[in-house]
């Protein structure tokens, strides 16, 4: 390749997606909820995004995520009461407070608490990218992250850092939608994906639309990788779904 990469084949990386960054975020405003979800997700995380702290911390103590971000104002459970529980019973996961609030004593609060940074609305998206990369740096949440730059499977390989795309040498142009839609089938080999999964891990829906959006962007993918090669790639099962198997 055209430069020195650690690479790891589909069959290593079998963890699917949540090799990726998970977040946990806690937010009652559904608008500013979305708006972070989205960006974050552009940016290569998985987000599970709720509005209710009894909720969140359901998630948090059945899930594993690799940082929790929190508002402190929501209705039951608040963030700054849902990281005194979490912390009480020995869970370190990072988290990062977001809050209306900005005195200074607000603030201690939270870090003594066990927050590990601290934000005040309103915010930039830039400003919260950053404070998310520097906790899971520390954290050594992007671990994975950082190592696995190269996703390989046979003759096709992915740059997850120029998200470029090579196949038997060539080189092919992908959109970023395709090319978060091929990571997600190489995270998963010899699987079934169904039309669901690829709905909420690649757009982010929680829900069934009647466009054919997935079917389109399966057709479009094969298009470039597949067509112009003798071994396909993607298999549909009618009515199911997709195999990717290289």
């Amino acid at each position: 390749m055209h430069r020195q990469l650690i690479a790891f084949t589909c069959e290593q990386v079998t963890g699917s997606i949540e090799q990726m960054a998970r977040i946990l975020l806690l937010e009652d405003d559904f608008q500013l909820c979305d708006w972070m979800k989205k960006g974050l997700a552009e940016s290569g995380h998985t987000v599970d995004q709720f509005s209710s702290g009894a909720h969140a911390l359901a998630a948090a103590t059945r899930e594993d995520y690799d940082l929790l971000i929190l508002d402190r104002m929501v209705p039951d459970i608040d963030g700054l009461k849902l990281l005194k529980t979490l912390r009480a019973m020995g869970d370190r996961t990072a988290v990062l407070l977001v809050t209306a609030l900005s005195e200074a004593d607000e603030r201690v609060e939270g870090f003594e608490a066990g927050c590990n940074d601290y934000m005040v609305k309103p915010f930039a998206f830039t400003e919260l990218l950053a404070r998310v990369g520097l906790l899971l740096s520390r954290s050594g949440g992007e671990t994975s992250l950082s190592q696995e730059t190269l996703l390989v499977a046979g003759e096709l390989s992915i740059d997850l850092l120029s998200r470029e795309c090579f196949r038997e040498g060539q080189k092919i142009r992908l959109t970023s939608t395709e090319f978060k839609l091929l990571e997600f089938l190489m995270r998963n080999p010899k699987r079934l994906v169904t039309r669901t999964m690829l709905l909420e891990r690649v757009w982010g829906l929680n829900f069934d639309p009647t466009t054919s959006v997935v079917e389109t962007h399966i057709s479009r993918l094969r298009a470039k990788i597949d067509n112009p090669f003798e071994h396909k790639l993607i298999e549909t099962l009618r009515g199911d779904g997709y195999v990717f198997d290289a």
